[in-house]
């Protein structure tokens, strides 16, 4: 009997110089989730998918999620080509992954999507996924740096509505910022924002949100009434 190993390699074509590589990826059988955060970081029982979420392309440099768009502005193409493509050493992150390796690979995913002026929604979901990657490392102050990124790149989607037309629902990036204000101190805002995704309770099929929603609202005024007590 044949043993199926955990990672398998994904065909990829770099959407920036098209050329042809592998990523690694785990097989979904192997993907196990023993919990998440309230920011949805999912804790996995032993293979990380989150470690392939990223492509990088081993030619070139340019790294992008399976979800980017394959479009490219002349300016956004242009800053890429120079900022990143000129600099780059090729070398692979074709293989097994490791914490940090997926950091690097978060991180240059970041960097083209600033390059190519994609989406605030786009980035600040790559920001939070590196905010995770220092949580696991209990890297605190490298966490709250991005979890702020995050935060900060989530606002401008709301502001704008630039979240429309993604697999982002509108609840989910209000709750994000709610979750997000009340993990970097932001308390007052954490509050308007909760009550935001409350009073859309009746209106949503995204109940498990509301349920989150209220837990962290919950969790909040009780802290705020033990400093008051104290």
């Amino acid at each position: 009997m044949t043993n199926i190993e955990p990672l398998y390699d994904k065909k990829c074509t770099c959407l920036l110089c098209h050329t042809p590589f592998t990523s690694k990826k785990v097989r979904s059988r192997f993907v196990k989730v023993k919990k998440y955060d309230s920011d949805f970081l999912p804790y996995y029982a032993d293979h990380n998918p989150l470690y392939y979420y990223i492509n990088v392309c081993p030619s070139c440099g340019f790294s992008y999620c399976n979800d980017s768009l394959p479009a490219f502005s002349e300016e956004g193409r242009t800053a890429i080509l120079e900022k990143v493509c000129l600099n780059w050493n090729p070398h692979s992150f074709s293989n097994e992954r490791n914490i940090e390796d997926s950091i690097s690979t978060h991180k240059l995913a970041a960097y083209c999507a600033i390059l190519r002026k994609d989406k605030h929604v786009t980035l600040a979901g790559f920001y939070l996924r590196i905010a995770w990657h220092y949580r696991i490392n209990n890297c605190k102050e490298q966490e709250s740096r991005f979890l702020n990124l995050a935060l900060y790149e989530y606002e401008q989607s709301y502001s704008i509505g630039d979240f429309r037309g993604t697999a982002i629902s509108e609840l989910r990036v209000i709750y994000l910022i709610a979750d997000l204000s009340k993990r970097t101190g932001k308390l007052e805002q954490a509050t308007k924002y909760y009550s935001k995704v409350i009073e859309r309770q009746n209106k949503t099929t995204e109940t498990q949100i509301v349920k989150l929603a209220k837990e962290g609202w919950q969790s909040m005024r009780e802290s705020q009434q033990t400093l008051f007590v104290d």
